[in-house]
Protein backbone atom coordinates (compact mmCIF):
# COMPACT_ATOMS: atom_id res chain seq x y z
CA UNK A 1 0.00 0.00 0.00
CA UNK A 2 1.04 3.43 -0.50
CA UNK A 3 2.13 5.85 2.27
CA UNK A 4 -1.69 7.76 2.34
CA UNK A 5 -3.60 4.61 2.26
CA UNK A 6 -4.78 2.55 5.24
CA UNK A 7 -7.01 -0.32 5.88
CA UNK A 8 -10.04 0.30 7.19
CA UNK A 9 -11.42 -3.31 6.98
CA UNK A 10 -9.98 -6.80 6.66
CA UNK A 11 -12.31 -9.69 7.20
CA UNK A 12 -12.63 -12.91 5.90
CA UNK A 13 -16.03 -13.61 3.16
CA UNK A 14 -17.42 -14.54 -0.16
CA UNK A 15 -17.73 -13.39 -3.33
CA UNK A 16 -19.77 -13.64 -6.87
CA UNK A 17 -20.33 -12.36 -10.26
CA UNK A 18 -24.17 -11.48 -10.67
CA UNK A 19 -23.61 -10.07 -13.87
CA UNK A 20 -20.55 -9.80 -16.47
CA UNK A 21 -20.03 -8.00 -19.82
CA UNK A 22 -23.65 -6.73 -19.09
CA UNK A 23 -24.86 -10.53 -19.01
CA UNK A 24 -26.66 -11.97 -15.94
CA UNK A 25 -24.89 -15.06 -15.06
CA UNK A 26 -27.14 -18.21 -15.51
CA UNK A 27 -25.60 -20.01 -12.34
CA UNK A 28 -23.55 -17.62 -10.34
CA UNK A 29 -20.80 -19.61 -7.92
CA UNK A 30 -19.54 -18.40 -4.13
CA UNK A 31 -16.24 -18.26 -3.86
CA UNK A 32 -14.41 -17.43 -0.47
CA UNK A 33 -11.91 -15.10 -0.11
CA UNK A 34 -10.40 -12.30 1.88
CA UNK A 35 -11.99 -8.73 1.87
CA UNK A 36 -9.73 -6.24 2.85
CA UNK A 37 -11.43 -2.04 1.90
CA UNK A 38 -8.47 0.50 2.05
CA UNK A 39 -9.51 4.42 1.98
CA UNK A 40 -8.48 3.92 -1.43
CA UNK A 41 -9.82 0.32 -2.77
CA UNK A 42 -11.16 -2.73 -2.55
CA UNK A 43 -9.51 -5.60 -2.79
CA UNK A 44 -10.71 -9.52 -3.37
CA UNK A 45 -7.46 -11.69 -1.98
CA UNK A 46 -8.16 -15.73 -3.35
CA UNK A 47 -5.62 -18.49 -3.02
CA UNK A 48 -2.31 -15.73 -3.27
CA UNK A 49 -3.74 -13.56 -5.74
CA UNK A 50 -5.24 -9.98 -5.29
CA UNK A 51 -7.97 -8.59 -7.10
CA UNK A 52 -8.10 -4.09 -6.07
CA UNK A 53 -10.60 -2.29 -7.45
CA UNK A 54 -10.27 1.25 -6.71
CA UNK A 55 -13.19 3.08 -5.33
CA UNK A 56 -13.74 4.99 -8.09
CA UNK A 57 -14.54 2.27 -10.30
CA UNK A 58 -17.29 0.80 -7.82
CA UNK A 59 -21.27 1.77 -7.08
CA UNK A 60 -23.13 0.22 -4.48
CA UNK A 61 -26.68 -0.76 -6.59
CA UNK A 62 -30.14 -0.26 -4.41
CA UNK A 63 -32.00 -2.96 -3.65
CA UNK A 64 -34.46 -2.64 -5.99
CA UNK A 65 -32.18 -2.53 -8.82
CA UNK A 66 -29.98 -5.75 -7.76
CA UNK A 67 -30.26 -8.66 -10.22
CA UNK A 68 -32.98 -11.36 -9.34
CA UNK A 69 -30.18 -13.38 -9.15
CA UNK A 70 -28.11 -11.95 -6.12
CA UNK A 71 -29.11 -12.97 -2.61
CA UNK A 72 -31.17 -10.10 -1.10
CA UNK A 73 -28.76 -10.59 2.09
CA UNK A 74 -25.83 -9.46 0.35
CA UNK A 75 -24.16 -6.78 -1.31
CA UNK A 76 -24.14 -5.36 -5.06
CA UNK A 77 -21.54 -4.02 -6.13
CA UNK A 78 -21.46 -2.57 -9.87
CA UNK A 79 -18.11 -2.45 -11.34
CA UNK A 80 -18.46 -1.38 -14.88
CA UNK A 81 -20.46 -3.70 -16.87
CA UNK A 82 -20.29 -6.04 -13.85
CA UNK A 83 -22.04 -6.67 -10.77
CA UNK A 84 -20.27 -8.42 -7.86
CA UNK A 85 -21.85 -9.57 -4.90
CA UNK A 86 -20.10 -9.64 -1.81
CA UNK A 87 -20.96 -10.97 2.23
CA UNK A 88 -19.17 -10.72 5.32
CA UNK A 89 -20.71 -12.40 7.53
CA UNK A 90 -19.08 -11.01 10.38
CA UNK A 91 -19.60 -7.97 9.78
CA UNK A 92 -22.42 -6.03 10.95
CA UNK A 93 -23.36 -3.90 7.90
CA UNK A 94 -21.24 -4.27 5.11
CA UNK A 95 -22.19 -1.21 2.67
CA UNK A 96 -22.31 1.13 5.26
CA UNK A 97 -18.55 0.15 6.48
CA UNK A 98 -17.76 0.25 2.34
CA UNK A 99 -19.31 3.53 2.12
CA UNK A 100 -17.46 4.87 5.33
CA UNK A 101 -13.94 3.58 3.90
CA UNK A 102 -14.95 5.20 0.54
CA UNK A 103 -15.47 8.80 2.15
CA UNK A 104 -13.22 8.59 5.25
CA UNK A 105 -10.16 11.29 4.83
CA UNK A 106 -11.74 12.29 1.40
CA UNK A 107 -12.41 15.90 -0.06
CA UNK A 108 -15.73 16.45 -1.07
CA UNK A 109 -17.85 19.53 -1.09
CA UNK A 110 -20.09 21.12 1.67
CA UNK A 111 -22.26 24.11 2.10
CA UNK A 112 -22.86 24.27 5.81
CA UNK A 113 -25.51 25.35 7.64
CA UNK A 114 -27.75 25.61 3.75
CA UNK A 115 -30.85 25.72 5.76
CA UNK A 116 -31.42 26.42 9.48
CA UNK A 117 -35.02 26.05 10.97
CA UNK A 118 -36.80 25.84 7.17
CA UNK A 119 -35.01 29.25 6.43
CA UNK A 120 -32.62 28.62 3.21
CA UNK A 121 -29.58 30.66 4.05
CA UNK A 122 -28.51 33.05 1.19
CA UNK A 123 -25.09 33.63 2.23
CA UNK A 124 -23.56 30.02 2.84
CA UNK A 125 -21.58 28.79 0.06
CA UNK A 126 -19.77 25.82 -1.19
CA UNK A 127 -16.40 24.66 0.17
CA UNK A 128 -13.93 21.91 0.39
CA UNK A 129 -14.49 19.82 3.64
CA UNK A 130 -12.30 16.60 4.63
CA UNK A 131 -15.01 13.72 5.66
CA UNK A 132 -14.59 11.78 8.61
CA UNK A 133 -17.21 9.53 10.64
CA UNK A 134 -15.70 7.54 13.24
CA UNK A 135 -17.70 5.94 16.33
CA UNK A 136 -20.85 7.47 14.71
CA UNK A 137 -19.86 11.15 14.31
CA UNK A 138 -19.61 12.82 11.28
CA UNK A 139 -16.81 15.58 11.06
CA UNK A 140 -16.37 18.04 8.08
CA UNK A 141 -12.79 20.12 8.56
CA UNK A 142 -12.93 22.85 6.30
CA UNK A 143 -9.52 25.28 5.01
CA UNK A 144 -8.37 27.54 7.71
CA UNK A 145 -9.61 25.07 10.67
CA UNK A 146 -12.94 25.42 10.81
CA UNK A 147 -15.05 22.47 11.59
CA UNK A 148 -18.53 21.40 12.27
CA UNK A 149 -19.89 17.73 13.45
CA UNK A 150 -22.90 15.97 14.44
CA UNK A 151 -23.95 12.15 15.11
CA UNK A 152 -25.14 9.70 12.38
CA UNK A 153 -27.89 8.70 13.87
CA UNK A 154 -29.55 12.41 14.33
CA UNK A 155 -29.73 12.25 10.47
CA UNK A 156 -33.96 12.80 9.90
CA UNK A 157 -34.32 13.64 6.13
CA UNK A 158 -32.28 13.07 3.03
CA UNK A 159 -32.74 14.71 -0.39
CA UNK A 160 -30.93 14.61 -3.44
CA UNK A 161 -30.95 16.33 -6.58
CA UNK A 162 -28.72 18.40 -9.17
CA UNK A 163 -28.08 21.50 -8.64
CA UNK A 164 -25.11 24.27 -9.82
CA UNK A 165 -22.17 23.66 -7.09
CA UNK A 166 -19.01 25.81 -8.17
CA UNK A 167 -20.28 26.42 -11.40
CA UNK A 168 -20.69 22.83 -12.51
CA UNK A 169 -24.04 21.19 -12.55
CA UNK A 170 -23.32 18.49 -9.64
CA UNK A 171 -25.11 15.81 -7.50
CA UNK A 172 -26.37 17.30 -4.50
CA UNK A 173 -27.28 14.95 -1.24
CA UNK A 174 -29.18 17.34 1.26
CA UNK A 175 -28.94 16.09 5.21
CA UNK A 176 -31.04 17.29 7.82
CA UNK A 177 -29.56 16.81 11.20
CA UNK A 178 -29.43 18.80 14.16
CA UNK A 179 -26.37 21.22 15.39
CA UNK A 180 -24.66 21.74 18.75
CA UNK A 181 -27.57 24.11 19.57
CA UNK A 182 -30.19 21.88 18.74
CA UNK A 183 -31.54 23.10 15.72
CA UNK A 184 -33.00 21.48 12.60
CA UNK A 185 -30.11 22.36 9.75
CA UNK A 186 -29.16 20.74 6.44
CA UNK A 187 -25.79 20.08 5.40
CA UNK A 188 -25.55 19.90 1.34
CA UNK A 189 -23.18 17.52 -0.43
CA UNK A 190 -21.21 17.27 -3.22
CA UNK A 191 -18.73 16.58 -4.98
CA UNK A 192 -16.75 13.24 -7.20
CA UNK A 193 -19.82 10.91 -8.51
CA UNK A 194 -18.79 8.06 -6.36
CA UNK A 195 -18.60 10.48 -3.33
CA UNK A 196 -22.17 11.62 -3.75
CA UNK A 197 -23.28 7.85 -4.47
CA UNK A 198 -21.22 6.67 -1.25
CA UNK A 199 -23.10 9.50 0.86
CA UNK A 200 -26.19 9.42 -0.44
CA UNK A 201 -25.85 5.72 0.18
CA UNK A 202 -24.75 5.96 3.64
CA UNK A 203 -27.11 8.50 4.99
CA UNK A 204 -30.31 6.51 3.30
CA UNK A 205 -29.48 3.59 4.87
CA UNK A 206 -29.01 5.13 8.50
CA UNK A 207 -32.88 6.76 7.44
CA UNK A 208 -34.04 2.91 6.09
CA UNK A 209 -32.53 1.11 9.27
CA UNK A 210 -34.75 3.17 11.69
CA UNK A 211 -37.90 3.52 9.68
CA UNK A 212 -40.73 1.02 11.10
CA UNK A 213 -44.74 0.53 9.82
CA UNK A 214 -45.88 3.04 11.87
CA UNK A 215 -48.65 4.96 11.11
CA UNK A 216 -49.43 8.09 12.36
CA UNK A 217 -53.31 9.20 13.21
CA UNK A 218 -54.49 12.41 12.43
CA UNK A 219 -53.73 14.08 15.75
CA UNK A 220 -50.54 12.42 15.87
CA UNK A 221 -49.30 14.14 12.70
CA UNK A 222 -50.81 17.81 13.80
CA UNK A 223 -48.98 17.43 17.24
CA UNK A 224 -45.20 16.04 14.94
CA UNK A 225 -45.87 18.44 12.75
CA UNK A 226 -46.22 21.43 16.06
CA UNK A 227 -43.04 20.11 17.47
CA UNK A 228 -41.07 20.38 14.20
CA UNK A 229 -42.44 24.34 13.64
CA UNK A 230 -41.50 25.07 17.27
CA UNK A 231 -44.52 24.64 18.99
CA UNK A 232 -43.75 24.06 22.89
CA UNK A 233 -44.89 20.92 24.27
CA UNK A 234 -46.81 22.75 27.39
CA UNK A 235 -48.83 25.05 24.74
CA UNK A 236 -49.65 21.92 22.54
CA UNK A 237 -53.20 20.88 23.77
CA UNK A 238 -54.37 24.34 23.19
CA UNK A 239 -52.32 24.57 19.97
CA UNK A 240 -54.10 21.52 18.27
CA UNK A 241 -57.35 21.70 19.66
CA UNK A 242 -57.04 18.65 22.46
CA UNK A 243 -57.13 18.08 26.03
CA UNK A 244 -53.64 17.73 27.70
CA UNK A 245 -54.67 14.19 28.92
CA UNK A 246 -54.81 12.96 25.36
CA UNK A 247 -51.89 15.07 24.43
CA UNK A 248 -49.61 13.10 26.94
CA UNK A 249 -51.02 9.74 25.02
CA UNK A 250 -50.20 10.69 21.80
CA UNK A 251 -46.88 11.98 23.55
CA UNK A 252 -46.47 8.48 24.85
CA UNK A 253 -47.30 6.61 21.31
CA UNK A 254 -44.53 9.09 19.74
CA UNK A 255 -42.47 7.53 22.10
CA UNK A 256 -43.28 4.09 21.78
CA UNK A 257 -42.73 4.50 17.93
CA UNK A 258 -39.21 5.96 18.36
CA UNK A 259 -40.69 9.66 17.33
CA UNK A 260 -39.70 11.68 20.93
CA UNK A 261 -37.27 11.48 23.21
CA UNK A 262 -38.61 12.22 26.83
CA UNK A 263 -37.10 15.15 27.92
CA UNK A 264 -38.87 15.04 31.66
CA UNK A 265 -41.27 12.51 33.05
CA UNK A 266 -44.94 14.01 31.42
CA UNK A 267 -45.40 16.59 29.57
CA UNK A 268 -42.17 17.89 28.01
CA UNK A 269 -40.33 15.92 24.91
CA UNK A 270 -38.34 16.52 22.29
CA UNK A 271 -38.74 15.53 18.15
CA UNK A 272 -35.53 13.15 17.34
CA UNK A 273 -34.51 12.50 14.12
CA UNK A 274 -36.57 9.69 13.54
CA UNK A 275 -39.09 11.79 14.18
CA UNK A 276 -38.23 15.29 12.06
CA UNK A 277 -38.51 12.37 9.32
CA UNK A 278 -42.06 11.58 10.25
CA UNK A 279 -42.78 15.66 11.16
CA UNK A 280 -41.54 16.32 7.17
CA UNK A 281 -43.38 13.00 5.75
CA UNK A 282 -46.44 14.54 7.02
CA UNK A 283 -46.36 17.71 6.30
CA UNK A 284 -45.10 16.53 2.51
CA UNK A 285 -48.51 14.47 2.65
CA UNK A 286 -50.70 17.73 3.02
Amino acid sequence: MSGDERKILDTSGDFQYAVRDGEEVTDPQWRSCRLIVTNKRLVLATNGSKQPIPHANVSLVDEADAPENAPADATALEVGNNVLVVDASNVDDFAFEYCRATLIGQVVLAKHPAVVGGVVQEDAEWSKARFRLDDGEVTLQFPGGGSTAFDIDDVGTIETGDSTVMGETRSVVEVEHTDEEGRSVETHFSGMGHHTAALEALFSGVVDRREGDYELSEMESQVLMALYSGVSPFEMADFVGTTPDEVEEIYQNLLDAGAVDEVRTRTEVALNAQGRNMASEAMSGE
